[in-house]
């Protein structure tokens, strides 16, 4: 059982304006330290960020209405903890406590995923998708449900009927569709709005791609401050984490679908 949204689900285009702050940090800086929570819905985006890289409130505000439209943006800026920043001063550490769990994509989970790519790529509007062995749920805003019904002909398709979707009729925030983003690999922390020195980001990248190469799950640990992990030094697998996100386009990208 897997459930997929899509990049314009409000709950995603929080993250991916996270992801894109993030991204404007790391324009300025090698590793920068930044923490992003977005909160948007009914025309108003909130946003606190704990940075120690200088953001314009200016940029920040484009970026929203680049990603959501002509919403008013209530922004609060702030630095990192001094304790934070502190265990940060000298190398790369794990910038948090947490456990991480990597499993293998099955094929329930590249199924669905490759549905909702496909439907999203046709209508690019809010859309939620569910996948529970035979049993499909497809619900698309600003879409004929008849059109995706034809498509779809075994599916349930926007049992309510036809609908708008968006902002304007859900508020959404940051990390809150992590299932869709990591299947049952979830565990603590969020993947969306932080620097690659916390381990929320790096150790779920690093343990998805380490359980996708040996086909098995993979269980990690650490606790903030720790130098290595896996026997590896921490400042390697931000280096892993740091090589995937390239790969995928940036934070901002990294946000619009997750690790599957």
């Amino acid at each position: 059982m897997f459930e997929k949204v899509n990049p314009a689900h409000p709950d995603k285009v929080a993250d991916r304006i996270a992801g894109a702050i993030v991204d404007l940090a790391y324009a300025s800086e090698t590793n920068p330290k930044i923490a992003v929570e977005v909160l948007i819905g009914h025309g108003i985006c909130h946003i606190i960020a704990e940075t120690s890289t200088l953001i314009s409130k200016a940029d920040l505000e484009k970026t929203v209405r680049r990603l959501a439209g002509n919403v008013a943006v209530d922004i609060k800026l702030v630095p990192q903890d001094i304790h934070l920043v502190k265990n940060q001063c000298w190398k790369l550490r794990c910038g948090d406590n947490g456990i991480f769990l990597g499993l293998p994509i099955t094929e329930e989970e590249n199924k669905l995923s490759e549905i909702a790519k496909s439907i999203y790529a046709a209508y690019p509007t809010d859309g939620k998708y569910i996948l529970d062995g035979e049993k499909l749920v497809i619900c698309q805003s600003h879409v004929e449900t008849k059109k995706l019904q034809a498509a779809y002909p075994n599916a349930i398709v926007n049992p309510l009927g036809d609908w708008t979707g968006g902002t304007d009729v859900d508020t959404g925030a940051t990390n809150r569709k992590l299932g869709s983003d990591m299947g049952s690999s979830v565990t603590g922390g969020g993947l969306h709005g932080k620097d690659l020195s916390k381990a929320d980001v790096t150790l779920n990248i690093y343990a998805h791609l380490l359980a996708q190469k040996s086909g098995k799950p993979i269980h990690l640990s650490c606790a903030i401050g720790d130098a290595f992990v896996d026997g590896k030094p921490y400042a390697e697998l931000v280096e892993i984490a740091r090589d995937y996100i390239r790969a995928v386009g940036g934070f901002e990208k990294f946000a619009e679908w997750g690790l599957i």
